[in-house]
């Protein structure tokens, strides 16, 4: 039997590590061509398309529009590709109201192509036009969608679409690439301070101000890493100088995705203080589970996905709450044979639920399922 040939358009992958999905779909016998834009910028920053893992499957940079506008971007050379590659399906690792989104699963539907697309939306929100009718769109000529949570699910159904949902992780981790630090030379805590970090955007939603105070608070040693850039770096930054506490904040910037590994084992514990605004909530939070299969403890707020990807292997604490954040912080500093506890359970959690093997597995039954039905009109 003939591989199945599948095009999966991405702009999450022009992340290195983020690639080795595509590497597992490939080793499961898919003929696959990964399509990514040449860079992707947006409130975070921009990053460019680093091809680091693709091996068994083809990784090809093509031209964007309107870079950088989640709604509005699209591929102007997309249907030129179906058509050369002629693909028993299309992945498009997008939400289903964007234009790229139509854009392509329109150009399938022309060539009899079945398709599918993703969504982390957790927030029933209703778009404006034209976005409302590409939405609809989609939704009728998909009959199996791919959704990040159960609450993403839930809003996809709730919305009218009527195919079947598929609740699977956009990643998972590779726990090889991912894994804990070799037994570290350094003086175990009380003897040196908590190593706190913070990895993602800084931005509103992310919630780093209230980090920044609960550090304020501490009594005992500590430092704090925090790896990003957004548009609150500066405020941010003005932040940790009013609390008096500059000094003992590390601004890492973007760390390349390839490095996270080495940041990770740097920390005692990742947080991610994330808070709910009325058209965003925390959609799963992979630097969790990236930190957890490093044997990192994570502390995250309640804020939308993060209690069930955290299950019980962290500590969480009610959003917008700094007090809150701070006393568990302080449980950590005071106990810190917690740390390795939770660490050890967090990495088995990842075992367990979240490998790039596990995903990329799940993945493969949507596009048989997909394949078999054949594409909507």
């Amino acid at each position: 039997m003939a591989a199945m040939r599948v095009v999966m358009v991405s702009k999450a992958l022009v992340a290195g590590a983020y690639q080795r999905k595509a590497e597992e779909i490939a080793r499961l016998g898919v003929e696959l061509t990964v399509l990514v834009p040449p860079n992707w910028g947006d409130r975070r920053g921009r990053q460019v398309a680093a091809p680091r893992y693709t091996d068994g499957y083809t990784y090809r940079v093509i031209p964007v529009r309107f870079n950088g506008h989640f709604h509005l971007h699209f591929y102007p050379t997309m249907r030129a590709e179906l058509a050369a590659l002629r693909p028993d399906l299309l992945h498009m690792d997008e939400e289903p109201y964007n234009l790229a989104t139509w854009h392509a699963i329109r150009a399938a539907a022309a060539l009899h192509i079945p398709a599918t697309f993703f969504t982390w939306q957790n927030i029933r929100r209703r778009y404006p036009p034209p976005f409302a009718w590409l939405e609809k769109a989609n939704y009728r000529r998909v009959r199996v969608a791919i959704a990040g949570s159960e609450e993403a699910a839930a809003v996809l159904r709730a919305k009218g679409f009527a195919g079947d949902v598929a609740v699977i992780p956009q990643f998972g981790v590779d726990p090889a690439l991912f894994s804990p630090a070799d037994a570290s030379p350094s003086a175990p805590l009380p003897a040196r301070p908590l190593r706190i970090g913070y990895a993602g955007g800084l931005l509103p939603e992310k919630g780093v101000d209230l980090l920044l105070q609960a550090c304020a608070g501490l009594q005992g040693a500590w430092q704090l890493t925090v790896a990003g850039e957004g548009s609150e770096a500066a405020a941010l930054q003005a932040l940790a100088n009013r609390l008096g506490i500059a000094g003992q904040v590390l601004w890492r910037g973007r760390v390349d995705s390839a490095a996270m590994p080495d940041l990770y084992r740097e920390l005692d514990v990742l947080v991610l203080p994330s808070r709910t605004l009325p058209s965003w909530k925390e959609q799963f939070g992979r630097v969790l589970v990236e930190a957890m299969a490093c044997e990192v403890a994570v502390l995250g707020s309640d804020s939308g996905e993060i209690p069930q990807v955290i299950g019980p292997a962290g500590l969480l604490f009610p959003e917008n709450d700094a007090g809150a954040l701070g006393a568990q912080l302080q449980l950590l500093l005071d106990e810190p044979a917690r740390l390795r506890e939770l660490g050890r359970l967090g990495r088995r959690r990842v075992l367990e639920r979240f490998t790039m093997a596990q995903v990329a597995a799940r993945t493969l039954e949507v596009y048989r399922q997909l394949v078999e039905a054949g594409p909507c009109t």
